[in-house]
Protein backbone atom coordinates (compact mmCIF):
# COMPACT_ATOMS: atom_id res chain seq x y z
CA UNK A 1 0.00 0.00 0.00
CA UNK A 2 1.28 3.40 -0.73
CA UNK A 3 2.31 5.28 2.46
CA UNK A 4 -0.46 8.53 1.39
CA UNK A 5 -3.31 5.67 0.67
CA UNK A 6 -5.90 5.10 3.64
CA UNK A 7 -8.33 2.08 2.29
CA UNK A 8 -11.51 2.29 4.93
CA UNK A 9 -14.37 -0.14 5.11
CA UNK A 10 -16.98 0.87 2.52
CA UNK A 11 -20.12 1.99 4.13
CA UNK A 12 -22.69 -0.14 4.50
CA UNK A 13 -21.06 -3.48 3.95
CA UNK A 14 -17.85 -5.64 5.60
CA UNK A 15 -16.31 -8.68 4.47
CA UNK A 16 -17.10 -11.11 6.72
CA UNK A 17 -13.86 -11.43 8.84
CA UNK A 18 -14.12 -7.54 9.50
CA UNK A 19 -17.80 -8.10 10.55
CA UNK A 20 -16.79 -11.03 12.50
CA UNK A 21 -14.64 -8.52 14.09
CA UNK A 22 -16.70 -6.23 15.11
CA UNK A 23 -14.62 -3.56 13.09
CA UNK A 24 -16.96 -2.92 10.59
CA UNK A 25 -18.68 -0.23 11.59
CA UNK A 26 -15.22 1.87 12.63
CA UNK A 27 -13.32 0.70 9.82
CA UNK A 28 -9.99 0.08 9.96
CA UNK A 29 -7.96 3.48 9.57
CA UNK A 30 -6.99 2.45 12.91
CA UNK A 31 -5.16 -0.67 11.91
CA UNK A 32 -2.85 1.53 9.83
CA UNK A 33 -1.56 4.23 12.16
CA UNK A 34 1.84 3.04 14.07
CA UNK A 35 3.66 4.24 16.82
CA UNK A 36 6.99 5.78 16.51
CA UNK A 37 9.50 3.61 16.87
CA UNK A 38 11.77 3.60 19.78
CA UNK A 39 14.52 6.37 19.60
CA UNK A 40 17.16 4.97 21.40
CA UNK A 41 17.15 1.79 19.27
CA UNK A 42 16.96 3.69 15.72
CA UNK A 43 19.66 6.13 17.19
CA UNK A 44 22.23 2.70 16.85
CA UNK A 45 21.19 3.19 12.95
CA UNK A 46 23.72 4.22 10.71
CA UNK A 47 23.27 7.33 8.50
CA UNK A 48 24.38 5.54 5.38
CA UNK A 49 24.34 2.03 3.64
CA UNK A 50 28.07 2.40 3.32
CA UNK A 51 28.69 1.89 7.19
CA UNK A 52 26.02 -0.97 7.87
CA UNK A 53 28.82 -3.73 6.72
CA UNK A 54 26.81 -5.02 3.91
CA UNK A 55 29.45 -4.20 1.33
CA UNK A 56 33.14 -4.56 1.51
CA UNK A 57 33.24 -1.97 -1.37
CA UNK A 58 29.74 -0.17 -1.93
CA UNK A 59 31.02 1.15 -5.00
CA UNK A 60 31.69 -2.08 -6.53
CA UNK A 61 28.92 -4.11 -5.28
CA UNK A 62 31.50 -6.38 -3.05
CA UNK A 63 29.44 -8.03 -0.31
CA UNK A 64 31.33 -8.18 2.62
CA UNK A 65 32.73 -11.33 3.67
CA UNK A 66 30.92 -12.51 6.33
CA UNK A 67 27.27 -11.43 4.72
CA UNK A 68 25.18 -14.38 3.53
CA UNK A 69 22.92 -13.98 0.78
CA UNK A 70 19.32 -16.01 0.55
CA UNK A 71 16.76 -16.17 -0.97
CA UNK A 72 13.00 -17.21 0.70
CA UNK A 73 10.79 -19.92 -1.05
CA UNK A 74 7.47 -17.95 -0.68
CA UNK A 75 8.06 -13.77 -1.46
CA UNK A 76 5.90 -11.03 0.12
CA UNK A 77 4.86 -9.65 -2.90
CA UNK A 78 6.08 -5.98 -3.68
CA UNK A 79 4.36 -4.59 -6.59
CA UNK A 80 7.09 -6.84 -8.71
CA UNK A 81 10.34 -5.07 -7.36
CA UNK A 82 13.38 -7.21 -7.85
CA UNK A 83 14.98 -7.96 -4.20
CA UNK A 84 17.93 -9.68 -3.16
CA UNK A 85 18.36 -10.22 0.60
CA UNK A 86 20.99 -10.36 2.93
CA UNK A 87 22.57 -11.37 6.82
CA UNK A 88 25.01 -11.33 8.82
CA UNK A 89 25.33 -12.81 12.42
CA UNK A 90 28.11 -11.68 15.14
CA UNK A 91 31.08 -13.57 14.60
CA UNK A 92 30.65 -16.56 16.21
CA UNK A 93 27.04 -16.13 17.29
CA UNK A 94 24.13 -18.40 16.21
CA UNK A 95 20.57 -18.21 16.56
CA UNK A 96 18.70 -19.82 19.07
CA UNK A 97 16.51 -21.84 16.73
CA UNK A 98 15.01 -23.90 19.81
CA UNK A 99 11.61 -22.96 18.97
CA UNK A 100 11.40 -23.92 15.38
CA UNK A 101 8.95 -21.23 14.42
CA UNK A 102 9.85 -18.22 16.15
CA UNK A 103 13.52 -18.25 15.61
CA UNK A 104 15.53 -15.82 18.43
CA UNK A 105 18.30 -13.78 16.92
CA UNK A 106 21.51 -12.42 18.39
CA UNK A 107 22.26 -9.08 19.13
CA UNK A 108 24.27 -7.32 16.03
CA UNK A 109 22.12 -9.81 13.67
CA UNK A 110 21.57 -7.46 10.42
CA UNK A 111 19.52 -8.03 7.46
CA UNK A 112 19.30 -6.16 4.53
CA UNK A 113 16.86 -6.44 1.70
CA UNK A 114 17.42 -4.54 -1.97
CA UNK A 115 14.76 -3.01 -4.26
CA UNK A 116 14.76 -2.26 -7.85
CA UNK A 117 12.09 -1.10 -9.60
CA UNK A 118 11.95 -1.08 -13.15
CA UNK A 119 15.68 -1.40 -13.12
CA UNK A 120 16.29 1.19 -10.65
CA UNK A 121 18.26 0.30 -7.76
CA UNK A 122 16.08 2.07 -5.04
CA UNK A 123 16.24 1.59 -1.69
CA UNK A 124 18.09 -0.93 0.80
CA UNK A 125 16.33 -1.62 3.73
CA UNK A 126 18.05 -2.80 7.23
CA UNK A 127 16.21 -4.85 10.10
CA UNK A 128 19.10 -4.92 12.71
CA UNK A 129 18.74 -6.80 16.39
CA UNK A 130 20.20 -3.76 18.57
CA UNK A 131 19.97 -5.58 21.95
CA UNK A 132 19.14 -8.87 23.84
CA UNK A 133 15.44 -8.70 24.11
CA UNK A 134 12.89 -10.53 21.82
CA UNK A 135 11.55 -7.02 20.87
CA UNK A 136 14.98 -5.43 20.38
CA UNK A 137 15.32 -4.50 16.85
CA UNK A 138 15.47 -1.02 14.42
CA UNK A 139 14.57 -1.12 11.03
CA UNK A 140 15.12 1.99 8.29
CA UNK A 141 15.24 2.21 4.35
CA UNK A 142 18.51 3.85 2.51
CA UNK A 143 17.02 5.47 -0.55
CA UNK A 144 19.69 5.18 -2.84
CA UNK A 145 21.37 8.38 -4.53
CA UNK A 146 21.55 8.77 -8.27
CA UNK A 147 25.38 7.96 -8.75
CA UNK A 148 24.80 5.05 -6.75
CA UNK A 149 27.53 5.60 -4.67
CA UNK A 150 25.92 5.48 -1.18
CA UNK A 151 21.61 5.26 0.15
CA UNK A 152 21.40 7.48 3.08
CA UNK A 153 18.77 6.60 6.19
CA UNK A 154 15.45 7.87 5.23
CA UNK A 155 13.17 7.64 8.52
CA UNK A 156 10.76 9.25 6.71
CA UNK A 157 9.95 7.49 3.75
CA UNK A 158 9.18 8.39 0.29
CA UNK A 159 6.93 8.44 -2.46
CA UNK A 160 7.54 7.67 -5.86
CA UNK A 161 11.24 7.01 -4.87
CA UNK A 162 13.98 7.78 -7.99
CA UNK A 163 11.27 8.49 -10.25
CA UNK A 164 10.05 5.25 -9.89
CA UNK A 165 6.11 4.23 -8.73
CA UNK A 166 8.21 2.74 -5.73
CA UNK A 167 7.27 3.96 -2.18
CA UNK A 168 9.86 3.63 0.50
CA UNK A 169 7.84 2.77 3.95
CA UNK A 170 8.92 5.13 6.76
CA UNK A 171 10.92 3.30 9.87
CA UNK A 172 7.45 3.70 11.84
CA UNK A 173 6.00 1.24 9.64
CA UNK A 174 8.40 -1.54 9.47
CA UNK A 175 7.01 -2.72 12.43
CA UNK A 176 3.63 -3.41 11.00
CA UNK A 177 4.93 -6.41 9.63
CA UNK A 178 8.25 -7.22 11.25
CA UNK A 179 6.21 -6.76 14.66
CA UNK A 180 3.41 -9.69 13.43
CA UNK A 181 5.99 -12.81 14.52
CA UNK A 182 7.94 -13.71 17.85
CA UNK A 183 10.82 -13.83 15.46
CA UNK A 184 10.35 -10.31 13.82
CA UNK A 185 11.94 -11.73 11.04
CA UNK A 186 9.91 -12.99 8.30
CA UNK A 187 11.30 -13.79 5.14
CA UNK A 188 15.00 -16.04 7.18
CA UNK A 189 13.01 -19.45 8.80
CA UNK A 190 12.87 -23.10 8.81
CA UNK A 191 9.51 -23.17 6.49
CA UNK A 192 10.72 -20.03 4.18
CA UNK A 193 14.48 -21.69 3.84
CA UNK A 194 13.58 -25.45 3.10
CA UNK A 195 11.80 -24.02 0.37
CA UNK A 196 14.21 -21.88 -1.05
CA UNK A 197 15.10 -22.46 -4.39
CA UNK A 198 18.32 -20.48 -3.66
CA UNK A 199 22.23 -21.71 -3.26
CA UNK A 200 21.62 -21.09 0.06
CA UNK A 201 18.95 -23.62 2.04
CA UNK A 202 18.10 -24.46 5.58
CA UNK A 203 20.48 -27.81 5.35
CA UNK A 204 23.02 -24.99 4.42
CA UNK A 205 22.65 -22.40 6.86
CA UNK A 206 22.58 -25.33 9.66
CA UNK A 207 25.53 -26.80 7.75
CA UNK A 208 27.81 -23.47 8.36
CA UNK A 209 26.69 -23.36 11.89
CA UNK A 210 24.03 -20.70 12.50
CA UNK A 211 22.02 -22.21 13.90
CA UNK A 212 21.65 -23.86 17.58
CA UNK A 213 18.98 -26.57 17.26
CA UNK A 214 19.00 -27.72 13.67
CA UNK A 215 15.78 -29.29 12.14
CA UNK A 216 15.85 -33.21 13.34
CA UNK A 217 14.22 -34.04 10.32
CA UNK A 218 13.65 -32.79 6.53
CA UNK A 219 11.47 -30.32 6.62
CA UNK A 220 8.93 -30.67 3.61
CA UNK A 221 5.79 -28.89 2.83
CA UNK A 222 2.63 -30.89 2.61
CA UNK A 223 0.51 -31.39 -1.13
CA UNK A 224 1.35 -31.02 -4.40
CA UNK A 225 2.36 -27.63 -6.39
CA UNK A 226 -0.81 -25.86 -6.31
CA UNK A 227 -1.65 -26.53 -2.37
CA UNK A 228 2.31 -25.54 -1.89
CA UNK A 229 2.00 -22.42 -3.88
CA UNK A 230 -1.19 -21.07 -2.43
CA UNK A 231 0.22 -21.81 1.45
CA UNK A 232 3.30 -20.52 0.58
CA UNK A 233 1.86 -17.36 -1.00
CA UNK A 234 -0.82 -16.89 2.47
CA UNK A 235 2.48 -17.24 4.95
CA UNK A 236 4.51 -15.04 3.14
CA UNK A 237 1.43 -12.46 2.15
CA UNK A 238 -0.74 -12.51 5.46
CA UNK A 239 0.64 -14.43 8.15
CA UNK A 240 2.27 -11.99 10.12
CA UNK A 241 -0.75 -10.21 10.35
CA UNK A 242 -3.48 -13.11 10.38
CA UNK A 243 -1.61 -15.84 13.14
CA UNK A 244 -2.19 -16.78 16.91
CA UNK A 245 1.25 -16.44 18.45
CA UNK A 246 1.44 -12.44 17.25
CA UNK A 247 2.88 -10.56 19.85
CA UNK A 248 0.93 -8.15 22.13
CA UNK A 249 1.59 -4.25 21.52
CA UNK A 250 1.46 -1.61 24.54
CA UNK A 251 0.97 0.94 21.64
CA UNK A 252 -1.05 1.63 18.26
CA UNK A 253 -2.61 -1.77 16.93
CA UNK A 254 -0.49 -0.95 13.32
CA UNK A 255 -2.09 -3.47 11.14
CA UNK A 256 -3.04 -5.99 13.90
CA UNK A 257 -6.12 -7.44 13.06
CA UNK A 258 -6.49 -9.90 15.93
CA UNK A 259 -7.98 -12.05 14.15
CA UNK A 260 -9.15 -15.54 14.73
CA UNK A 261 -7.67 -17.47 11.77
CA UNK A 262 -4.02 -18.36 10.80
CA UNK A 263 -1.94 -18.51 7.91
CA UNK A 264 1.26 -19.30 9.00
CA UNK A 265 2.84 -22.19 8.03
CA UNK A 266 4.61 -24.05 10.71
CA UNK A 267 7.33 -27.09 10.96
CA UNK A 268 4.96 -29.40 13.98
CA UNK A 269 2.03 -28.90 11.28
CA UNK A 270 2.79 -29.70 7.76
CA UNK A 271 2.23 -33.20 7.94
CA UNK A 272 -0.70 -32.74 5.68
CA UNK A 273 -2.32 -29.53 4.02
CA UNK A 274 -4.95 -30.49 6.26
CA UNK A 275 -2.79 -30.13 9.36
CA UNK A 276 -1.69 -26.30 8.90
CA UNK A 277 -3.16 -23.60 10.42
CA UNK A 278 -4.52 -21.98 7.30
CA UNK A 279 -6.71 -24.98 6.74
CA UNK A 280 -7.74 -25.69 10.06
CA UNK A 281 -9.03 -21.95 10.97
CA UNK A 282 -9.84 -20.17 7.37
CA UNK A 283 -11.31 -23.04 4.92
CA UNK A 284 -15.05 -22.67 5.99
CA UNK A 285 -14.56 -18.66 7.37
CA UNK A 286 -12.57 -16.52 4.76
CA UNK A 287 -12.09 -19.40 2.27
CA UNK A 288 -14.97 -21.17 0.64
CA UNK A 289 -14.24 -24.96 -0.77
CA UNK A 290 -15.05 -25.09 -4.43
CA UNK A 291 -15.55 -21.51 -4.70
CA UNK A 292 -12.56 -19.30 -4.95
CA UNK A 293 -15.10 -15.86 -6.02
CA UNK A 294 -17.00 -16.23 -2.72
CA UNK A 295 -14.21 -16.11 -0.67
CA UNK A 296 -13.38 -13.33 1.38
CA UNK A 297 -9.22 -14.07 0.85
CA UNK A 298 -9.64 -14.11 -2.78
CA UNK A 299 -11.88 -10.77 -2.25
CA UNK A 300 -9.36 -9.29 -0.69
CA UNK A 301 -6.80 -10.25 -2.70
CA UNK A 302 -7.92 -9.09 -6.01
CA UNK A 303 -8.16 -5.74 -5.12
CA UNK A 304 -6.17 -2.24 -4.42
CA UNK A 305 -9.28 0.24 -3.95
CA UNK A 306 -9.07 2.89 -1.96
CA UNK A 307 -12.41 1.95 -0.19
CA UNK A 308 -11.83 -1.16 0.59
CA UNK A 309 -9.47 -2.91 2.65
CA UNK A 310 -6.70 -5.66 0.63
CA UNK A 311 -4.70 -7.77 1.11
CA UNK A 312 -1.86 -7.08 1.58
CA UNK A 313 -2.40 -3.77 2.91
CA UNK A 314 1.32 -2.62 2.78
CA UNK A 315 3.94 -1.99 0.46
CA UNK A 316 1.57 -2.94 -2.56
CA UNK A 317 -0.58 -0.68 -4.91
CA UNK A 318 -1.08 -3.25 -7.80
CA UNK A 319 -2.86 -7.16 -7.73
CA UNK A 320 -0.13 -10.14 -7.72
CA UNK A 321 -1.90 -11.86 -10.17
CA UNK A 322 0.33 -14.92 -10.25
CA UNK A 323 -0.64 -15.31 -6.29
CA UNK A 324 -4.14 -14.87 -6.39
CA UNK A 325 -4.32 -17.37 -9.74
CA UNK A 326 -2.71 -19.40 -6.82
CA UNK A 327 -5.43 -19.27 -4.59
CA UNK A 328 -7.91 -19.41 -6.89
CA UNK A 329 -6.50 -22.48 -8.24
CA UNK A 330 -6.23 -24.41 -4.90
CA UNK A 331 -8.95 -23.01 -3.67
CA UNK A 332 -11.18 -24.59 -6.45
CA UNK A 333 -10.01 -27.89 -6.03
CA UNK A 334 -10.62 -27.90 -2.01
Amino acid sequence: MSTRERRPTRAGFAPLWLAAAGLAAAGCDDLRQCDPPDPERQAALPAALSQTGLYADIAARTVASDVVAYEPGFELWSDGADKQRFIRLPEGAQIDTSAQDAWQFPDGTRLWKEFRRDGVLVETRLLAKVGPAPEDWAAVAYVWNADGTDALATPGGAEDARGTPHDVPAAAECMGCHGGTESRVLGFSAIQLAASRGEVDLDAIAARGMLSDPPRRPVRLPGDAVAQAALGWLHANCSHCHNRTRPSSDGARCYDPQRRFDFTLRVDEIASVEATATYRTAVGTVIRPGDPDDSDVVERARRRDPDWPSMPPLGTEIVDQDGLAALRAWIRRL
